[in-house]
């Protein structure tokens, strides 16, 4: 295994980054696992000079993928930093997972990115998955690109392709989806605007020569029209009907303009295997995404009454930043990649770290003063020196030992705290437990660097059931989890996930209780008999007092309480399943005037309510939960269908207003035992074509049905 795959490499002279944020370009690549986006990383990298040559997914030597999950998995589990520069631009390449299991890490590099490059491939059709990543970036606004890749793939059809874009991405008319540039056979292309061919069967950069007598004034006039009607100009409009001649420097600067605000999405054609269209994606990096200074920082707030938060993205302003992604390297320790929003970051800074808002996934609220040691240009797993990081870059410090994804950076002398970005709620359960009793202590550790690295895992410690929980996104991020904990040298061990049930009587039922014993010395003497009734659902435990004629006395009536209520909780049996919903009528009793006592009365109470189980009438009772499922209505009917192989009970449907122009979804509301729904996360995503997605609460208690009640008992 080579140094790059088993951590991170130093290299040793300083790397030279850009001297403004208006020289930087920080660009997510988002699309389908099977899209080609870290396969266009690498040949970016290979044609602008940073490395020497493109490696491969399938050889795993790659840039952008150097987690030895990556590696193994063949496809982006984690997001990646791969800057490189152009025409005097830093562009800051953020390579994002695209299988939904790695969501978390795609909102990441959506938080870090100024523009995200949406990637399709020609060779495959735009399904689900592609329209559910399209609707991330829209969620937050992202300016996008497309680029469609694979162009020499058997398969490929870029017109076809450039089609379903626009159909899917483009709105009802789809002129917001048009291409800037045509191939022209296998190795060329066709600027439409300059009416200019590139030639790059010579290789990179490509030759250039007039288009002139292609056939493109239909393509180029629809992507005038639609470039002028989004213009600001409104006059342009009717300049260019009238048949007068819009220059192209004004074309490019209201492109420009559209890219930036989210309102028009260029599509370019790109092929990674022969190079074509790898200039034109450039200068389209380069010059029609926005700058960091173009868009609004995050919503910030200040710590301690300190009212110093920035105001735009400014080297000169407050120091902000935020934690995008957390590794741990074997070298450096802790490793934590950080976008500033504002101020200058330099080895010796004194920094705040704060954390809030996690404590409900087992991300404990945080604060925290360190200094900066040193800070990286990160190339992948390679960490090349800089001497500093400006506003609208991504760097990476070194052995920050409080910092973890999603916390805030600022100064020590002015702390602020960023809103932090949605993260996807983790809907698979995973039961865990250290190997031996000497492994606990790994096991915490590891469970630290596990929660300060992915937020979008939720740790449970249950109180019901004893159980170590890891609640993931999926089960290829559950391996991913498992493979991390174990690197750490923690012996992790999966066990099967217990449903916390409980018991009720489902019929009145009386006991008797008696503790006698008298064999010399102060004896011990208590008699009860009680009345258990069932109760409605929720409304756990009562106790009522119906003793007449002071049968019991009234200062062990409270004894007698505390022994039923503790027996109850304890459960009627070494199963130890709590009993709930049930009223508890205290109707007689004896007592010794010498030999009763406070713990003579809290056994025969205990002692009453075992006494009334023996007459078996109890039930167990399971969680249920509410669901909410989104599925495309193309898979709704094998929704129900599973639903009720599962107990479900559908309680209502609709329609999803927030679905796109043809991918249109339907919400199936239900009701499930929660029992059904352990692996329902990786069950949805098979039915659904890896489509479907689903929320889900607690609801209430119900009786469960004589056919699974031994399945959902506990063990003795």
């Amino acid at each position: 295994m080579s140094n790059k795959k088993a951590g991170s490499k130093t290299a040793t002279a300083l790397f030279d980054t850009a001297d403004r944020p208006e020289k930087i370009r920080n660009v997510a690549l988002v699309g389908h696992s099977a899209a080609g986006k870290t396969t266009l990383v690498e040949a970016l990298l290979a044609a602008t000079g940073t490395i020497s040559r493109a490696g491969t997914v399938a050889d795993g030597t790659t840039v952008s993928d150097s987690d030895p999950a990556e590696v193994a998995q063949q496809r982006s589990v984690a997001l990646s930093v791969c800057p490189l520069q152009w025409d005097g631009v830093v562009i800051n390449l953020l390579d994002t997972p695209g299988y939904p299991d790695f969501t978390g890490e795609l909102r990441a590099g959506l938080r870090a990115a100024d523009g995200a490059l949406f990637v399709v491939s020609a060779a495959d059709e735009i399904d689900p998955i592609t329209v559910s990543l399209w609707e991330e970036c829209a969620a937050v606004r992202t300016p996008r690109a497309v680029v469609i890749t694979k162009l020499d793939a058997p398969r490929a059809d870029y017109p076809a392709t450039v089609a379903a874009c626009q159909r899917v991405f483009g709105g009802d008319d789809g002129q917001a989806v048009l291409p800037l540039y045509v191939p022209d056979g296998d190795t060329a292309l066709i600027g439409l605007l300059s009416r200019t061919r590139y030639d790059y069967s010579g290789g990179f950069p490509p030759a250039e020569s007039s288009a002139d007598g292609a056939d493109v004034e239909k393509p180029r006039d629809a992507l005038i029209e639609a470039i002028i009607n989004s213009s600001e100009d409104e006059t342009l409009l009717e300049r260019y009907l009238s048949g007068d001649d819009v220059g192209l420097d004004v074309l490019i600067d209201d492109l420009e303009t559209g890219v930036a605000r989210g309102t028009f999405y260029p599509v370019l054609p790109v092929c990674a295997g022969t190079g074509v269209g790898l200039a034109e994606l450039l200068e389209i990096l380069s010059g029609a995404f926005p700058s960091p200074t173009e868009l609004d920082l995050p919503e910030t707030q200040a710590l301690y009454g300190v009212d110093t938060k920035p105001g735009e993205c400014d080297p000169n302003g407050p120091l902000l930043a935020e934690v995008v992604r957390t590794t741990v390297d074997p070298y450096l320790g802790r490793l934590s990649i950080l976008r500033l929003f504002s101020g200058t970051l330099t080895a010796e800074t004194q920094i705040h770290i704060s954390g809030h808002g996690g404590a409900a996934r087992g991300h404990p609220d945080h604060d925290a003063d360190e200094r900066v040691t040193q800070i990286f240009s990160p190339l992948g797993a390679t960490l090349r020196p800089i001497e500093r990081a400006i506003a609208g870059d991504v760097c990476a410090v070194g052995r920050l030992g409080a910092a973890e994804t999603g916390d805030t950076i600022s100064a020590k002398s002015a702390p602020l705290l960023m809103a932090p970005w949605e993260m996807p709620e983790p809907l698979l359960p995973i039961a865990v437990q250290a190997a031996t009793r000497g492994d606990e202590d790994a096991l915490a550790k590891a469970l630290g660097r596990l929660t300060a690295g992915d937020p979008s895992v939720r740790i449970e410690r249950r109180p019901d059931t004893g159980q170590l929980v890891l609640w993931c996104l999926g089960e290829a991020h559950a391996d991913v989890v498992l493979e991390r904990l174990r690197a750490t040298g923690a012996h992790v061990e999966t066990v099967p996930l217990r449903i916390a049930v409980q018991e009720t009587f489902t019929a009145e039922s009386r006991g008797h209780g008696r503790l006698v014993k008298q064999s010399g010395g102060h004896g011990q003497y208590a008699v009860c008999d009680v009345v258990i009734s069932p109760l409605p659902r929720g409304a756990g435990v009562e106790f009522l007092d119906k003793v007449v004629g002071g049968a019991v006395p009234s200062q062990f009536i409270g004894s007698v309480e505390k022994g039923v209520r503790t027996q109850l909780e304890q459960g009627l049996d070494q199963s130890h399943v709590p009993v709930v919903d049930v009223l508890v009528t205290l109707v007689d009793g004896k007592s010794h005037s010498v030999d009763s006592s406070d713990a003579a009365f809290q056994m025969a109470g205990a002692l009453a309510v075992k006494d009334a189980a023996a007459a078996g009438n109890l039930a167990l009772l399971e969680p249920i939960a509410a669901v909410d499922i989104t599925a495309p209505d193309t898979h709704v009917g094998s929704v129900l269908s599973d639903l009720a192989g599962r107990r479900g009970r559908v309680t209502g449907t609709e329609p999803d207003s927030s679905a796109m122009l043809g991918m249109e979804r339907t919400i199936v509301h239900a009701e499930v035992p929660e029992v059904e729904l352990i692996r329902y996360a990786t069950a949805l995503r098979s039915i659904t074509a890896g489509t479907g997605r689903f929320t889900r609460q607690f609801a209430r208690y119900e009786l469960v049905p004589n056919t699974v009640a031994a399945e959902l008992r506990p063990p003795a």
